[in-house]
C-alpha cells in the first residue's frame, strides 16, 4: 500500500467499487482520463460500499438539509478517489489537486452550495494534506442532476 492508502486506513475509510448504474444505463466515457501529467475526472455521484448510488435523493433546500448534502459530497469524494486509485494504481501518484466543480441539485431559493461541497473539499484536504490537497473550486446549483442525486463533482489532478 502507498502513503495515501495508509492514510485512508488510518481514517478507517474504504473506497467504493466501480459504480453500479441503474438498469439500462450506459455510460460511454472514462471516469478518469489521463493525458500527460493530468487526470481529468468525470462527474461522480455518491456511492454506497457496494457501488450503487447512495441516497438520500432529491433537492437541497426542499428534500435535504445542508448536512445531508455535505455527507453526499464526501461520498462523492470517496467515489472519485476509488476511480483514481483504479486508474492510477495508487493514489500516491496524485501530485496535486487542481480544480473541482461541485454541482448541487438545489431548489431555486437554496444558496448554501459552498457548505455542501465542503464535504468534498474537507475530505481531500484530510486525506492529502494542505500541500497536495489544496485546490480551486466552484460550487453551483443545478435545476436537476441524474437520477435525483443531490451532488455531482468533477475534478482535475496533476499526476506523476
Amino acid at each position: 500500500m502507498g502513503k495515501i492508502e495508509d492514510r485512508l486506513a488510518e481514517l478507517d475509510v474504504v473506497l467504493p467499487p466501480p459504480v453500479v448504474t441503474p438498469p439500462g444505463v450506459v455510460l460511454p466515457f472514462a471516469f478518469v482520463h489521463v493525458v500527460d501529467n493530468r487526470a481529468m475526472i468525470s462527474g461522480h455521484a455518491p456511492q454506497t460500499s457496494d457501488g450503487s448510488l447512495a441516497g438520500p435523493f432529491g433537492k437541497l433546500g426542499t428534500d435535504l438539509t445542508v448536512e445531508q448534502g455535505y455527507v453526499s459530497a464526501r461520498l462523492v469524494g470517496l467515489s472519485i478517489l476509488g476511480s483514481l486509485q483504479r486508474e492510477l494504481g495508487t493514489l500516491d501518484r496524485v501530485h496535486g489537486w487542481v480544480k473541482a466543480l461541485g454541482m448541487v441539485n438545489a431548489d431555486a431559493d437554496f444558496t448554501d452550495h459552498p457548505a455542501v461541497i465542503n464535504g468534498f473539499s474537507d475530505l481531500i484536504l484530510e486525506v492529502f494534506g494542505p500541500d497536495v490537497g489544496v485546490h480551486s473550486r466552484s460550487a453551483v446549483g443545478m435545476a436537476s442532476l441524474p437520477w435525483s442525486i443531490p451532488v455531482e463533482i468533477e475534478a482535475e489532478v496533476v499526476v506523476r
